[in-house]
Formats: C-alpha cells, sequence, structure tokens
C-alpha cells in the first residue's frame, strides 16, 4: 500500500527530578546531601532510511513517544538519559509544523535527519545546592518538561524522469519495458492508481530512476481525478517524459491532448511546466497511427517527437539514450522551499542553567515553585505558600528570581 501523507504527533521524554537525599553511613552523624540528577529525556528524530518507500508504519500508529529520563538517585548517582526515537521516513520526505504551518526540514537524501521535538533536561539533585550558609538544603530541581509537536508528512518521491500523461497513454508499459518493474498493465484507464518507481540501465554504469506518474485528466490541477493526489511527485524530477496516445479510444485528437496536460502542468505549478520535456508518441504498433503521427508533427510545429510502441519495444533505445542526455544536462532539483528553523519554546533552546526553566521541589511546599523571568506576580504567589517557618528557603527563591529578572540577556 501507498501512503504520501501522514499527520502524528511527536512526544519526546520528560527530564528526570532531581534527588533529595542525605548520606547515611555508620560513623559519619553528617554525611550530608548526595541527591543525583535526574536523566535527559529523549528527543524524537525523523531520518530518511534506504529501503523505505512509504509512509504507511504512519497510517497506523499516530502518536510516537520517546523514553524520559529516570530520576536521580541517593549517593550522587545519576538517572539513565532516556533513549532517543527515529522515525524512519523515504528519502523526499517534507516535514511541516501542523500548528504554524512552517516547512521544518526536507529530508532529500538518505542519512538526511531532523529532530523534530526536544527531550527535557534533566533536574539537579540537592548535592548541587549547597553553599557555606546552607549545609543541608532539602529540595531540588525537578526534570525540564519535553516538547510536544504536532506534525505533517508528505512524501514526494525523487526521481530523474516523471512519465506523465492522459489515463492509458502506455506510461505503465513503458516502465515495464525500460526497467525490471511491474506495475498493473490493464486495457481499461486509470489502471495505475498509485507512483511507481523503475529503474532503468543503458549499461553497467548508466542508471535513470523513472517515476510512472498516474493519468491527469482535464482538470487535475483543481482535484479532479487522482488531481493533486500525485501531481506534486513530479515536481522532484529533472525531466518530464510526456506521452501521447496516437489512437486514443475515444477518439479524441493526440495534439489536443497534449495542451491539456501542459496546460494542466502550468496551471499546478509555472516552475513545474517549465522543466525540460521529451514527447512521446505511443502505440506505433496500431493500424492507422503513421498518419495520426503526421497529424500531430503537423499541429506541433518545431517540436521534436519520439514514435514508439511500448508493447513491441520498437524506438526504445534511442529514447532512453535521449532521456540520458537530457538528465545529465539538468541540475539536482532544488528543494521544495527553504526549511525554516526549528521553532522550539525558549526553555528548550538552551542547555544553560540560566536560560532554562528552574522547577524547585521540596518536603516544605505545598507545590512547585517556578522561577522563570518575567514571572514576578506567580513568584510571589508562590512564596506565600511556603511554610512560614522556612524563611531560609524563601530568601532562595527570591534571590533565584531576582538573579534572572536583572540577566541583562
Amino acid at each position: 500500500m501507498f501512503v504520501d501523507r501522514a499527520e502524528i504527533q511527536v512526544f519526546a521524554g520528560d527530564g528526570g527530578n532531581g534527588c533529595i537525599s542525605f548520606r547515611r553511613e555508620k560513623f559519619v552523624p553528617k554525611g550530608g546531601p548526595d541527591g543525583g540528577d535526574g536523566g535527559r529525556g529523549g528527543s524524537v528524530t525523523v531520518i530518511a532510511t534506504e529501503g523505505v518507500d512509504t509512509l504507511l508504519d504512519m497510517v497506523g500508529r499516530h502518536h510516537w513517544r520517546a523514553e524520559r529520563g529516570e530520576h536521580g538517585k541517593g549517593k550522587k548517582k545519576h538517572g539513565r538519559d532516556g533513549e532517543d526515537l527515529f522515525i524512519r521516513v523515504p528519502a523526499g520526505t517534507m516535514i511541516f509544523d501542523l500548528d504554524t504551518g512552517l516547512l521544518l526540514a526536507d529530508l532529500r537524501q538518505v542519512g538526511q535527519q531532523v529532530m523534530v521535538a526536544r527531550g527535557g533536561k534533566g533536574g539537579k539533585g540537592n548535592v548541587h545546592f549547597i553553599t557555606s550558609v546552607r549545609q543541608a538544603p532539602d529540595y531540588a530541581e525537578r526534570g525540564r518538561p519535553a516538547q510536544i509537536r504536532k506534525i505533517r508528512l508528505e512524501l514526494k518521491l525523487i526521481a530523474d524522469v516523471g512519465l506523465v500523461g492522459m489515463p492509458n497513454a502506455g506510461k505503465s508499459t513503458l516502465l515495464s519495458r525500460l526497467s525490471s518493474a511491474r506495475p498493473k498493465i490493464a486495457d481499461y484507464p486509470f489502471t495505475t492508481l498509485v507512483p511507481q518507481l523503475g529503474i532503468a540501465e543503458l549499461d553497467a554504469e548508466r542508471r535513470i530512476l523513472i517515476a510512472d506518474i498516474p493519468g491527469l485528466i482535464e482538470g487535475a490541477s483543481d482535484g479532479r481525478g487522482l488531481g493533486l493526489d500525485f501531481l506534486r511527485h513530479v515536481e522532484r524530477t529533472r525531466l518530464i517524459v510526456h506521452m501521447v496516445d496516437l489512437s486514443p479510444l475515444d477518439g479524441t485528437d493526440p495534439a489536443e491532448t497534449y495542451h491539456k496536460i501542459r496546460g494542466e502542468l502550468q496551471a499546478y505549478s509555472p516552475k513545474l511546466a517549465a522543466k525540460p520535456e521529451i514527447l512521446v508518441a505511443n502505440k506505433m504498433d496500431l493500424t492507422g497511427t503513421s498518419e495520426a503521427l503526421a497529424d500531430l508533427r503537423s499541429a506541433l510545429p518545431g517540436k521534436q517527437i519520439y514514435a514508439i510502441s511500448a508493447v513491441a519495444g520498437s524506438g526504445l533505445r534511442p529514447l532512453l539514450e535521449q532521456i540520458w542526455i537530457e538528465v545529465k544536462k539538468q541540475p539536482l532539483s532544488e528543494p521544495f522551499d527553504d526549511p525554516a528553523p526549528m521553532m522550539l519554546p525558549p526553555e528548550l533552546m538552551s542547555d544553560d542553567d540560566d536560560t532554562d526553566e528552574n522547577i524547585y521541589f521540596g518536603a516544605d511546599t505545598t507545590k512547585p515553585i517556578n522561577v522563570a523571568k518575567g514571572e514576578a506576580e506567580a513568584l510571589a504567589r508562590e512564596v506565600e505558600s511556603i511554610k512560614a517557618d522556612d524563611q531560609r528557603k524563601s530568601r532562595y527563591y527570591k534571590r533565584e528570581h531576582d538573579r534572572d529578572r536583572n540577566d541583562p540577556r
């Protein structure tokens, strides 16, 4: 089953909490704090992988979760970091943020990858909060929350050549003769419902990747027929091979059919219509096609037309050689668009303690304390909730907040 679109939600792992612990050992009456740090949460990364041809794995699994970091432990033991989650997709996959509509990445080559959700940083244990006047801190940091993101994946096949034309023009037959691909072939329109890929080998050192695009009809740019579902796959190609049926079942004029398809390509994308094109007249093995070929050449003066019979195999070698020449003239297709920078929340952009949001907790607080820039009012409400007899911690929170508030950054 060919799937080229999917929407999923990714959850990075939260950071583990720091540990509140004190050293307890025989003959060591005042061992001091020894709470370890929490582990970092796992991140979610999308990677273009060889051998993956479709987004089918995304259809039945809408939530992808990385492992959270383990909490810190006593004896200064650091919590284990959560494992990163890798989502494997085909080369040619574009990743969009559903909330903003921004293009996050265009994975055009195998091995390219992008982090779509960053794991939270682990909190510090109470061993980090020892000072000359605070020898037994009874609080630690909570782990940072991880990023959650909804993304849309769109696959655009990456091929050297795209076969376009009306339904039943013989595109699948041509692909089967030029390569080892075995698309469905029948004597009725819309036999091909999904794009097919094949590799044509001219010799041991020359290979061409060819994509058979399902048949287009008038109005495809407006969504008729298979419409926009597969027109976008042609955007990746370096060369268009436009196939015309010289003996259509409905008796339409081949020249008129050619202009209709050209009009749909222009309406969909002028950049796509400007791609170099080779015009192929198919089904020369049928009676009366010689006259139809002469009429087509008269209707399209100055246009080079390659006459072939995909079924009989005539004219295929000269066509393949010309395709190779034209492909080598063209540079690699440009990316769909410049990927936008990753839009991470400020608290996830850095590992610096002065820019991260610090969340402290302890046995004598009624709820976590948020110490973050620009939250003076929230801090005042939180300080009121601290037990009245614990003034040392209240002073500590205020000092931390004043430091953040006065930070010129």
